[in-house]
């Protein structure tokens, strides 16, 4: 297939990687430092040296019939690059970022019949000098059916869900206070006290009753049961947690995603968002 990647960072660029090492045309489309690395190895390239060959441009070419258009940005960036989306021949535009907030102004931009959304849960990469060192288990979860078996093909194994708006509240409301946790654990090089891993609990929990009042399920079925905890043992699974390197490497990734999520949060519910902002980095 002929596939675009608009925002080639460590989640687009393991997209790219993956699709195209597989076969696939790819095309990444990057900005600043990030197009000047790829614009000279003519690649994505691996930590290991290891190298799978791709296009880049520095904006979609709106007359080309991509078959999916994959886009990595930033939440906040997105707007940016939303007319080009909108006036794009591709066949299909799927968003792939973090967000709490509403997705159907993205649907009605480039058209319901072109519009997915996905969320890369299982890919955790780290970009090293402009080599990428990716992470991939399953997880990644997208809302149209037709392309999960493309992914899954590529290495990346990949779930569907009929309800992304609420599985994206559902999982920004949860990995938050982890995010936060992160931010903090790496800083220090040591975990969390008992009495953060607290007012983290508290985050999470008041994260989920936002999700709630705004009409979206728990979703999926394990943040739903993690919900139903006493605080005492999400406390301790935090307090836990934040000992654990999985939970330093993301806070290796720094504190604006979390930042974002927050005021997103206390955006969609001041009233609810009081332990959100305790724990904003």
């Amino acid at each position: 297939m002929k596939i675009a990647i608009v925002g080639p960072g460590a989640i687009g660029s393991t997209f790219a990687f993956q699709l195209s090492k597989v076969g696939h045309d790819v095309t990444v489309v990057a900005r600043g430092a990030r197009l000047d690395q790829i614009s000279q190895d003519r690649a994505i390239v691996l930590d290991t040296g290891e190298r799978c060959a791709v296009a880049v441009a520095t904006e979609l070419d709106a007359a080309i019939e991509f078959d999916l258009v994959l886009v990595t940005v930033l939440a906040p960036q997105v707007a940016a690059v939303l007319p080009s989306l909108k006036h794009s021949r591709a066949r299909k535009v799927m968003f792939m970022f973090n967000t709490f907030e509403a997705i159907d102004p993205l649907r009605e931009t480039v058209g319901a019949e072109r519009f997915a959304f996905g969320f890369p849960r299982g890919v955790f990469t780290l970009i090293r000098a402009g080599r990428i060192a990716p992470q991939i288990r399953r997880g990644t979860t997208v809302s149209d059916p037709a392309w999960a078996p493309l992914f899954t093909a590529a290495g990346i194994p990949t779930l569907v869900e009929d309800d992304m708006q609420s599985w994206l509240r559902s999982h920004a409301a949860m990995v938050l206070p982890l995010m936060s946790m992160g931010v903090r654990s790496f800083a220090r090089g040591a975990g969390i006290s008992w009495r953060e891993a607290g007012k983290h609990a508290d985050a999470f929990d008041a994260g989920m009753r936002i999700v709630r009042a705004l009409g979206n399920d728990l979703r999926p079925r394990f943040i739903a049961q993690l919900a139903r905890l006493p605080r005492a043992v999400v406390t301790g699974l935090f307090w836990a947690m934040s000992r654990t390197r999985m939970i330093r490497d993301l806070g290796k990734l720094g504190a604006a995603e979390p930042r974002m999520l927050a005021d997103m949060m206390h955006a969609a519910a001041p009233e609810l968002a009081g332990p959100i902002t305790a724990i904003r980095p």
